[in-house]
């Protein structure tokens, strides 16, 4: 990767609040290679955040499918999706099979995936809110 072409600290989701509201507010996006969050912020440009957990397997797996889903934001940031709503956090959940998938399989299965957000089914439902650990039982 050429230096300067990498996103900026601005362009990403980096604390566990940022990420807990998009998993708790945000819309949930199922696609072959990954899952996908997108809530709103209130920033005038998109922002990405990759979780990819040891299940995805060993450090240089999550890193690599890390630098992948970076690299499908670098490239969609400008796209269709983003004119209609710029302000936009997108949290990438990457599963296994990303890792072996050719590239071009990934930027359809992104560019598919916020599509969807964009024109939702009429069955699809936003996620439920989660329910407080106190109170009586």
């Amino acid at each position: 990767m050429r230096r300067g072409s990498g996103l900026s600290s601005s362009e990403r989701v980096r604390r566990r609040p940022e990420f807990e509201r998009a998993y708790t507010e945000g819309t949930r996006i199922h696609a072959r290679f990954m899952t996908v969050f997108v809530v709103g912020n209130a920033a005038s440009h998109p922002r990405v955040g990759v979780a990819a957990t040891r299940k995805l397997g060993g450090a240089v797996a999550r890193n690599r499918a890390k630098r992948l889903a970076r690299e499908l934001f670098r490239r969609h940031k400008t796209g269709p999706f983003f004119e209609a709503q710029a302000g936009l956090d997108i949290v990438i959940v990457p599963r296994r099979e990303m890792l072996d998938a050719p590239f071009v399989s990934l930027e359809a299965d992104y560019a598919g995936a916020l599509e969807r957000r964009r024109t939702p089914s009429p069955w699809a439902r936003k996620p439920a809110a989660r329910r407080g650990s106190g109170g009586a039982g």
